[in-house]
């Protein structure tokens, strides 16, 4: 069995804006990925991006700079 670890999620209301924040991130190397979102978590487009909790503010930042709308922004035991 694996080990479950801290994990932030970040979840969007839509599709787009979940593949927007996804395409952003990469091209600009932040770690994490696009993953079905956790049963523990209500979003609109069962999506999200998942990250370290360190790079939680970091990555925040970032979307928030460039405009890409998450919805919310959890951390959970994965």
């Amino acid at each position: 069995m694996r080990e479950r670890k801290p994990r932030l999620f970040f979840s969007f209301a839509a599709t787009a804006a979940a593949m927007e924040a996804e395409r952003l991130c990469r091209e600009a190397g932040l770690p994490g990925r696009l993953v079905p979102v956790p049963r523990q978590i209500t979003a609109g487009c069962g999506l999200a991006w998942m990250t370290e909790p360190a790079e939680g503010e970091r990555v925040r930042a970032f979307l928030t700079e460039r405009g890409a709308a998450y919805q919310d922004c959890v951390l959970l035991d994965f």
